[in-house]
């Protein structure tokens, strides 16, 4: 068999998005445990643009190790291409979605082809596109493993203590913060699911976009003050984090707990004196949580909102869109499906 090459965004340097290059690369070969996903759909998230700019927003003891040059991304939807001989339940022409290696940086999903670990993959609703399934998997397990079901004992590199997600119910108030973002808009509704009354906090314009989904309270930053307005919350999920953090403390209810998904910073005679608990978790690959993220996706419960869409060979102008802020839902990178391996005829062509 010939070798195949692939076209696939990569990182020589570090910098902003015009550092993203569309080379030709090998087609990965798949190891053991791993099938290889011809790719559809990539989800634009985070750690891509950290990974980008050499992760200079993390402590430098909590950077990942990585070398250049580097494929990124680690959301995919697409189809099993082939099987590494000791994978049982997936076969060639599966639909699937993952989030891969997560929180490692070897996702490599930028790309026309991907070698994936099975246990990190969950088939693809059949009701949804690739688009929208790609737009899930960080995201939606983001959102889950605050949220739901923590489905692994790795303590977060921010805190010692294992993080204990809150049980939601009829009598739970959750507050989200930067509710019209990717894990903002799923934990909206995978609160509501749970029968949560859910505040969103975010910008006006997306007001009727987070009413849609299930708000029952609506929040305008840029013209209230959260923190004045709120009282007696049971949960503060905080996707937006930073200096200002802290502030949404004094929403809660004694007892209640604060959870950064994006690190904040927190003062701990302050926590202690209002007697709530700042507590947050590392999203990891989980192909089972996934699975159950995928039945309320097929079933409608839980949708994934596409904010915008680019081709793989414009992933600059994917981040370039991530930098402007105000994402509502995901960004989301769409393959050509105009190469195959192995099943062109003369010339190449299909």
């Amino acid at each position: 068999m010939p070798t195949h090459t692939m076209r696939a965004v990569r990182l020589h340097e570090h910098g902003g998005p015009e550092v993203l290059r569309y080379d030709e690369v090998p087609v990965p070969e798949p190891g053991p445990g791993e099938v290889l996903v011809r790719v559809h759909a990539v989800g634009v998230n985070p750690p891509d643009w950290y990974l980008r700019d050499g992760m200079s927003n993390l402590p430098p003891e909590t950077r990942p190790k990585f070398d250049l040059p580097v494929i990124p991304g680690t959301d995919v939807s697409g189809v099993v291409e082939a099987v590494a001989a000791d994978v049982d339940g997936l076969a060639v022409g599966d639909e699937v979605f993952g989030l891969l290696r997560f929180p490692s940086f070897d996702g490599s999903t930028y790309a026309e082809y991907v070698a994936a670990p099975a246990a990190d993959l969950a088939r693809k609703p059949a009701g949804i596109s690739h688009v929208h399934a790609a737009g899930a998997p960080m995201a939606g397990l983001t959102a889950w493993q605050f949220l739901i079901e923590l489905g692994h004992d790795h303590p977060s590199p921010f805190q010692e203590a294992q993080h204990r997600p809150v049980p939601l119910g009829t009598g739970t108030t959750v507050l989200i913060n930067g509710a019209a973002g990717g894990v903002g808009h799923l934990a909206l509704q995978l609160a509501k699911w749970k029968g949560a009354h859910v505040i969103a906090v975010a910008s006006g314009a997306h007001e009727p976009f987070l009413r849609e989904l299930g708000a029952d309270e609506f929040i305008d930053y840029t013209s209230s003050r959260p923190e004045e307005l709120v009282r007696d919350a049971d949960v503060v999920l905080d996707t937006v984090g930073g200096p200002h953090s802290s502030r949404f403390l004094r929403t809660l209810k004694r007892g209640g707990s604060q959870f950064p998904v994006f690190f904040g910073e927190f003062d701990e005679e302050e926590t202690a004196k209002l007697g709530v608990t700042v507590t947050g978790t590392q999203v990891r690959s989980n192909g089972a949580q996934l699975a159950e993220l995928g039945r309320l996706l097929e079933a409608g419960t839980v949708r994934v909102a596409i904010d915008s869409t680019f081709a793989l060979s414009d992933a600059r102008a994917a981040h370039e869109r991530a930098a402007q802020g105000h994402i509502r839902g995901k960004i989301v990178l769409v393959v050509a499906q105009d190469r195959s391996l192995g099943h062109s005829g003369p010339g190449g062509s299909r």
